[in-house]
């Protein structure tokens, strides 16, 4: 087994980590202007790239720098009058400022420059307006930001006076941002976020303040307490990505959307504005390739888990192409096989910088005329186990036929995480075993149906009088049955090989313990289409109803314990097996896809009641026709058929194209505590025997053309994984 990371390099990492973790000399800031992102030795670098490959990008840069639309407000706010003798009106004209104190810089113009010095000020009003207001000026910080940096680029070409006012100002407002009281939609997450809000703004702040004259002990302020808060996000991010190449969160589109600018802005800014070359303190970076590779699907789709609308499932795009680079610029030398697989998968977005927001970034990569060439990884192992992240992926092979499935289970962060452990999702040709629900226009869907177990490939237990489970959009108005944590499970054993893999999950604590005193999922997965879920589920009382899950994007057809649904291509087949007595329902249609506890969290309803006392702008209602199949649109119900304390559900799941009119042959019987399933896979015969009480295991056996490929108890342990796993 080959490895893009070694136990030695995970020691040095640590090593350099710790010495990483003080405060550097400050000293070493740079004392003339610019510092942020470039500085007067690098300049000609970003010159030459922009009058060279980048001279067409740059072109949509003075587009934005010379745009007349107004900005977009994220609070509502009675905003300041127009200063006297200025032409722009208060607003965050913060993303155009970077752009056009970018094209300043390279074609000077005295009218651009006034205009900067203008919405310099309008907006620093508008910042400060917003705070007396008692609203926050953005989620995101990258505005404020780039205002910074368009300050500092231009610093030299402002009189002096003006320029420390300025400083002053923003100085005040990142103060009050960091340390006044919360103003409404203000984002002060923390180190387990995505670290884009007011927070990361005092690190930039004080390198392109310090020893400035403006505020110099305040500017040294923002410097140590930015510093130190990075060092957290810095930890906590390398603790989520391990050796496995995780992110700060199981939510791709958060993960892989704007978190990773935070790490990019520390690189650069680090360097350019204090010589400090902290690469090797974020390596852990590096290993985001191999998350995003195994994450994906074909058509650059992702299995949509967490907080994901559910729209198309589509991979985010614009910053993908981005962070790829940003992998290659850094670690082309010092960590190549990384860069080179970032190359790889760089080949699959389309080509896309940012012509306003952080728009400097693309002419700082001057290392991917360096980097290694893209590295195809070819032969990959069945399954990847990321701990760190609580999930498993699994695929038969990495074409557009194959078959691709995801179990959740383990991880350490509730970052953007629902209450679905165990949930698997399953992709073949189309979304067959589907996450449901979306966050889509923030409406009471998003916390009643989409984040809880009901919306998941799960189990419920359903006690009377629990207590619903929260969740960040507004109120829960009832239970249903679900998980009430987000984190606590456990995968107590993974295996893969050339034939199947096999999963067993112990759930239980992510269940409330006065309800569940036992829920393990086991999940085998036999290469190429067939699943078998086995479920052994102890209440703590007969009466507490239990209830098997499977959503499906469309109206399954039933013939008797056996459903089949279609998506896209693709076609599902699950047959329940246990319980013997089990019923089998159909839930969902028209103005019934989203049922818990009798009522449907419609999609077109309207923002929920919380967002609308926060006045939040740009989120409207909904007006869909029809339900998007990804949403979710049926599910499947399996109960037992009398009350039992404790209960084996049993499934079979078989895939393909729709071309396959039925299931193939499969049985089962019960003897000595055990379910022995036997089926047939394709030209395979397999013997799976389970037990229903007592130690978690079992025993697999297949057959194909009277050979034995596989006979052995089903493992106990974790299979050992590390970085890309490549056989």
């Amino acid at each position: 087994m080959s490895s893009l990371w070694l136990p030695c390099c995970a020691l040095l990492l640590l090593m350099a980590s710790l010495a990483m973790a003080q405060p550097p000399d400050w000293n070493s800031v740079r004392t003339d202007h610019p510092r942020l992102f470039f500085n007067a030795d690098t300049w000609p670098s970003v010159k030459a790239r922009a009058a060279g490959p980048l001279k067409d990008h740059f072109a949509e840069v003075r587009k934005t720098a010379d745009g007349t639309g107004k900005p977009y407000e994220w609070s509502a706010i009675q905003r300041p009058p127009t200063r006297p003798g200025s032409a722009v009106e208060a607003y965050d004209w913060g993303d155009k400022l970077m752009a056009a104190a970018l094209v300043q810089r390279l074609e000077p113009d005295p009218q651009r420059l006034e205009r900067i010095r203008q919405m310099l000020w309008a907006s620093l009003d508008y910042y400060q307006a917003c705070f007396a207001q008692g609203k926050s000026v953005s989620w995101y910080g990258f505005s404020r930001l780039n205002w910074l940096a368009a300050l500092d680029w231009t610093w030299n070409e402002l009189p002096e006076a003006e320029r420390l006012d300025l400083a002053r100002g923003f100085l005040k407002h990142v103060d009050e941002a960091l340390h006044a009281p919360y103003k409404q939609r203000q984002n002060r997450g923390g180190e387990q976020t995505g670290y884009y809000g007011d927070d990361n703004l005092a690190l930039f702040t004080g390198l392109a303040l310090h020893r400035a004259g403006a505020d110099d002990a305040m500017a040294l302020r923002c410097l140590n307490e930015g510093y130190a808060m990075y060092q957290k996000v810095i930890a906590h991010r390398r603790e989520m990505a391990g050796d496995d190449g995780g992110a700060a969160s199981p939510t791709l589109g958060y993960s892989m959307g704007e978190y990773p600018l935070a790490e990019w802005n520390y690189l650069h800014c680090m360097l350019s504005a204090a010589g400090l070359d902290r690469r090797e303190e974020l390596a852990y970076v590096a290993g985001f390739p191999n998350y995003i590779m195994w994450g994906s699907l074909p058509g650059l789709l992702e299995y949509g888990y967490g907080d994901t609308p559910h729209v198309d499932n589509r991979l985010t795009r614009w910053p993908m192409y981005n962070h790829l680079s940003e992998i290659m610029h850094f670690y082309g030398q010092s960590r190549p096989q990384e860069a080179a697989l970032a190359a790889y998968l760089r080949q699959r977005f389309p080509v896309y910088f940012s012509t306003s927001s952080l728009c400097i970034h693309p002419y700082l990569l001057t290392g991917l005329d360096t980097a290694p060439p893209p590295l195809d990884p070819k032969r990959l192992p069945a399954a990847r186990f990321f701990p760190l992240m609580g999930q498993v992926f699994m695929r038969s092979g990495d074409g557009l036929t194959d078959t691709y499935a995801m179990i959740a289970g383990d991880g350490i962060t509730g970052q953007h995480r629902h209450y679905d452990a165990g949930h698997f999702t399953i992709f073949k040709q189309g979304f067959l075993a589907l996450d449901t629900g979306t966050r889509q226009g923030n409406t009471d869907n998003l916390q009643n149906y989409f984040a809880q177990t009901i919306a998941h490939n799960c189990i419920l237990i359903k006690m009377p009088g629990e207590k619903p489970s929260p969740y960040w959009n507004g109120e829960v108005y009832a239970q249903a049955g679900g998980q009430d944590k987000q984190v606590g499970s456990k995968v107590i054993a993974f295996e893969t090989n050339s034939t199947y893999t096999y999963v067993a999950l112990d759930l239980t604590p992510t269940y409330n313990a006065a309800k569940c005193q036992q829920m393990v999922r086991q999940f085998v997965y036999v290469m190429p289409d067939h699943f078998v879920v086995f479920d052994r589920v102890v209440a703590t009382k007969p009466e507490y109803a239990k209830t098997w899950l499977l959503h499906l994007a469309n109206e399954p057809v039933m013939d008797g314990l056996t459903a089949r649904a279609d998506q896209d291509k693709g076609r599902i087949f699950c047959r329940t097996l246990l319980p013997a007595d089990a019923t089998i329902a159909k839930v969902g249609g028209p103005g019934k896809e989203f049922l818990v506890e009798g009522v449907n969290y419609d999609i077109n309803a309207g923002p929920a009641e919380a967002i609308l006392k926060r006045e939040y702008t740009g989120i409207g209602k909904l007006q869909y026709k029809e339900v998007p199949e990804l949403m979710g649109r049926w599910r499947l119900e399996v109960k037992p058929g009398a009350a039992r304390a404790e209960d084996a559900f049993l499934h079979l799941i078989q895939v393909g194209d729709q071309t396959v009119q039925a299931m193939e042959p499969a049985q089962v019987q019960r003897e000595n505590g055990q379910a022995i399933l036997t089926f047939q896979a394709h030209a395979a015969q397999v013997t799976l025997t389970l037990p229903t009480s007592g130690a978690i295991g079992g025993h697999i056996k297949v057959e194909r053309e009277g050979k034995t490929v596989s006979d052995a108890a089903l493992t106990q342990t974790v299979q050992a994984q590390v970085g890309l796993a490549a056989d």
